[in-house]
């Protein structure tokens, strides 16, 4: 029994083991810090893909933004950060630091000078996306950081994974959204923004640090014991320098999510009833107020009295509890009423105006189609003058041909010719003129007719 549970335990190893498919680490270690540098052709990148964020961020299309994401060189730095600290390489994070404050302000500034430029000030809620991180900010950083890393470790290069966490952790759009802040005025979102962004890179860092020190890297190994010492004195104060205000901001997101987490139970256990829409549920933490807003059937005061006595029990003892309710009245009723034949009317002009569309382009085709010979007068006039000189005017003209016996008609192109003098048209020529006017003018049916 042991021995089959050693080679079960044995085999779960050997599909988790890291270690057995890791690249060269000397090659991991090069790949990374040559991406980290931040110069020439990736400083136009990154403009470029900001100002193609920026352009979607403005539209609201997520197809756009995620395009930008993918040609963005932002990942580099912050994974060559990451690695700098799970190796104890001082130049390296030096270096990855510096590209990335450069990368960040060219960002911010590109992204500034198009919102300023631009004549849509709009919030979209694209924008609106990116002024609030979430717990699951983080831990989207965190994991695809974790992601990133290994799959730059491994031989594979881990095929579609890197341009998948780019996406994932989404580093430009809130640059462009601070952009936008410092644009517009408001420095709300421009907090939010970076604090967004701040919070992906150290993740995504820490994720990078955890993951080549469970590879077990090599540590750098500095010239003189004195300077390793300061070196890891200096990477030991950046970390903590980081971490502290991370991890705070960290907490205020968890202990947001939970409130907000209460908030959502309190209601739907305490306030949710048959013919109750509940239209909003806010928390103002300086007045400590909750305020719900809710139409349809009303909350009677006992049911408003019980569910103040239970907030307890959600964390919510601090709060005061503020219901604003209207029942829907006959008043609002014939509202509705009004809208819904409103709605009916501007469908039904919808469809005529669809109509009205259809009859005006069939009108168009047949207008063309009358004076488009006259459009080509002057390209047919050079060609006849070459190849049947004799031939004086031509007139060209659609036809309708009316039969006595039946209520049939048919349509052909008319060509009437006359002659320079009192020469006629042989059979040859009439057959050869009426071949060139067919390919010429793209008849199906022509008849030629002399003076």
């Amino acid at each position: 029994m042991m021995e089959s549970l050693e080679k079960l335990l044995a085999k779960v190893r050997n599909h988790f083991n890291l270690m057995a498919d890791r690249e060269d680490e000397q090659q991991v270690i090069d790949d990374i810090s040559r991406n980290a540098v931040f110069n020439g052709a990736n400083v136009w990148v990154l403009i470029f893909a900001i100002f193609v964020a920026s352009l979607g961020l403005n539209v609201n299309s997520t197809a756009v933004i995620i395009g930008a994401m993918l040609i963005s060189p932002l990942m580099g730095p912050i994974i060559g950060m990451g690695l700098a600290v799970g190796i104890n390489d001082l130049d390296l994070l030096k270096r990855s630091f510096r590209n990335y404050a450069v990368a960040t302000v060219v960002s911010v500034v590109t992204a500034t000078i198009y919102f300023i430029f631009s004549p849509y000030k709009e919030v979209q809620s694209e924008l609106l996306a990116r002024t609030s991180p979430t717990l699951y900010d983080v831990m989207i950083a965190f994991f695809g950081g974790a992601a990133g890393i290994v799959a730059l470790c491994t031989k594979g290069k881990g095929g579609n994974v890197i341009p998948g966490v780019a996406i994932a952790t989404a580093l430009m759009p809130p640059l462009c959204t601070a952009g936008f802040g410092l644009a517009t005025g408001r420095w709300l979102f421009f907090l939010g923004a970076f604090y967004l962004f701040f919070i992906n890179t150290v993740f995504i860092a820490l994720a990078t640090t955890l993951g080549v020190r469970l590879m077990k890297f090599h540590q750098h190994v500095f010239i003189t014991t004195e300077r390793g010492r300061h070196a890891k004195k200096v990477l030991v104060t950046i970390v903590v320098l980081t971490m502290i205000p991370a991890a705070v901001m960290t907490w205020q997101i968890v202990k947001n999510e939970l409130l907000n987490n209460h908030v959502k139970e309190f209601v739907a256990t305490e306030l949710q009833q048959n013919g109750t829409l509940i239209l909003q549920s806010d928390i103002n933490k300086d007045k400590q107020l909750l305020r719900i807003v809710a139409i349809g059937k009303k909350i009677s005061e006992a049911q408003q009295k019980e569910a103040r006595k239970r907030m307890p029990h959600y964390g919510l003892e601090k709060f005061q509890l503020r219901i604003i309710q209207e029942a829907q009245t006959d008043s609002m009723s014939h509202l509705n009423s009004e809208l819904a034949q409103v709605s009916s009317h501007l469908e039904a002009n919808h469809h005529q105006l669809l109509e009205l569309s259809a009859e005006n382009t069939e009108l168009e085709r047949q207008l063309n189609e009358y004076v488009r010979y006259e459009n080509m007068s002057n390209e047919i006039r050079g060609e006849m003058s070459v190849l049947f000189p004799h031939i004086k005017t031509l007139g060209i003209a659609k036809t309708a041909e009316i039969n006595s016996k039946n209520d049939s008609v048919s349509h052909f192109i008319s060509a009437i010719v006359s002659t320079h003098g009192h020469m006629s048209l042989s059979a040859d020529e009439r057959n050869k003129l009426a071949h060139w006017l067919k390919a010429r003018i793209h008849a199906d049916s022509l008849v030629v007719v002399e003076k």
